[in-house]
Order: C-alpha cells, then sequence, then structure tokens
C-alpha cells in the first residue's frame, strides 16, 4: 500500500487543496481530478451522489493522482465502512458533537485493536494492495466535522480521542448553530474567533484541520491561520460561475453591438 499523499503533505506542513463534488457522475469527477486538485471529496450528504454512484467516482479519482474524500451523510457504521471498503483514502463525517460521536468515528473507521472496522475491503485491497488491512489504520485519514456550538463547547474532549487525525470546519452550519447568518466567507466576529480557535485548539492537539471556503483569498487566510486542508470549490459552483461569466460576457458585448448599430 502506498503512502496516503495527503499524509506526506502534512509531514511537509503543506495545505492540501480540495475540491467538491456534488455531481453524481464519474466523466465530471474525472474532469476535476485532472485539473490538479490535491484531493477531491465525494460529498454523499448535501451532493446527490448515493451509494451507487460512489464507485464509478472513485474509480474516475483512481485514475490520476488525486487523493479520494468521502463526507458520508452521518456518523453510522455502515456507510462509513462502505466508503472505506470502495477505496476512499479519508473520510469526512459531518455532526461530530461529543467524545463519544469521536470514539465511536474511530472505532469503526479502524481495524482491530485500534477498532471494530469489518475486514472486507472489496475494492480498496485490489486498488491499494495486499497490504491494506495491515497498514489501513496509518494510512487513512479521519475528519470529525466540528459545526455546532456543542461540538466547540466539547472541542478539547474530542480533539483528544486517540486515532482521530482531524477535524473539518463547516461554516454555515456552524453560523446557524452559534446565531448567526450562515455562510462561508464572510462570517460573524463570532465564527471568526471559533475558527481561530478550532484551528489553535487542532494544533495544540497534534491534529489537523479543515475548512469549507467560498473564494479562494479566505481560504489562503485561513491557510495561514493554520488550516492544512482547504476546499476551494464545488463542481456545481464551477459550472454556475463560468456559464455565468461568458453568458455575462456575450450578453453585454451582444447589447454593446445592438446599441452601436441603433444609432444613425
Amino acid at each position: 500500500m502506498k503512502p496516503n499523499p495527503l499524509r506526506q503533505l502534512w509531514a511537509q506542513d503543506r495545505a492540501a487543496l480540495n475540491g467538491w463534488l456534488a455531481v453524481p457522475n464519474s466523466f465530471s469527477a474525472e474532469v476535476m481530478a485532472r485539473q490538479g486538485y490535491d484531493t477531491l471529496t465525494i460529498d454523499l450528504q448535501h451532493g446527490l451522489a448515493d451509494a451507487g454512484a460512489l464507485v464509478p467516482m472513485l474509480q474516475a479519482l483512481s485514475t490520476t493522482a488525486t487523493v479520494p474524500v468521502v463526507r458520508v451523510p452521518w456518523l453510522e457504521p455502515g456507510i462509513l465502512m462502505r466508503a472505506l471498503d470502495a477505496g476512499a483514502m479519508a473520510v469526512i463525517c459531518p455532526m461530530v458533537n461529543t467524545r463519544e460521536d469521536a470514539q465511536k468515528l474511530v472505532a469503526w473507521t479502524h481495524y482491530a485493536p485500534q477498532g471494530t472496522r469489518s475486514v472486507g475491503p472489496i475494492r480498496a485491497v485490489q486498488l491499494h494492495g495486499p497490504e491494506y488491512v495491515a497498514r489501513a489504520n496509518s494510512e487513512i485519514v479521519v475528519f470529525a466535522m466540528i459545526e455546532t456550538a456543542q461540538a466547540l463547547d466539547n472541542l478539547d474532549s474530542i480533539l483528544s480521542v486517540e486515532g482521530l487525525d482531524a477535524v473539518y470546519v463547516g461554516p454555515s452550519d456552524l453560523s446557524m448553530s452559534l446565531g448567526c447568518k450562515p455562510t462561508f466567507d464572510d462570517v460573524e466576529p463570532k465564527v471568526q474567533q471559533a475558527i481561530e480557535h478550532i484551528a489553535q485548539r487542532a494544533k495544540a492537539h497534534g491534529l489537523f484541520a479543515g475548512i469549507h471556503n467560498g473564494r479562494t483569498e479566505v481560504a489562503q487566510a485561513r491557510i495561514e491561520l493554520g488550516y492544512r486542508f482547504v476546499t476551494l470549490a464545488s463542481d456545481v459552483n464551477l459550472l454556475v460561475e463560468g456559464s455565468r461569466r461568458v453568458l455575462g460576457a456575450m450578453r453585454g458585448s451582444l447589447g454593446a453591438d445592438l446599441g452601436a448599430r441603433a444609432k444613425p
């Protein structure tokens, strides 16, 4: 089994540039992967992909050097194990609010004696090699999402769970939970303080912090805060923004041209 490139980036104190996949299609996943993202996250929680779309998307990513990450829908052992058996090299689990939640997450993503993951890596062993079961515990990266006031209250107890590798901040849910307007980037001061606090406490515990962003300059600023896994864009947002830019330029050009023609 090859070393996980995400862990290698972190060993060099470099931030992973992550893309987000919400479209349940293997070709669009492959196209995204060929653009040079360090990691790509298949979103099974809020994206439109389901378990049936997961394997073809993972197969598309495996044609590139991009590290495949899966955000599972919830803290549930079945989907965590299926995502890993299918070949994911990292998993992001939403709504981890307590130490007990984090302990369950670690147990369900690690083989014994560290955890209770069932042995049956059907695709993973084909993709990663015969040493997969022996090395998976040390190569797979496990993220717990910190996105509620309750999780903030329990942050140090969550971060102290052995086997947890990283946390991932969902700024919108965190904002709502703190009584603020949900947004990725232009968060209110209370949320900004929480974002800074999470990065600081993760580093103090020897863990890594990741976060969702909407704009690249915000992602850069958060790297400077200590975040080492930053989501830059989703396939859906890139489709929307690219289409709007092209149409806007074209309609503006046509409008100007029509105006010029109307003059005597």
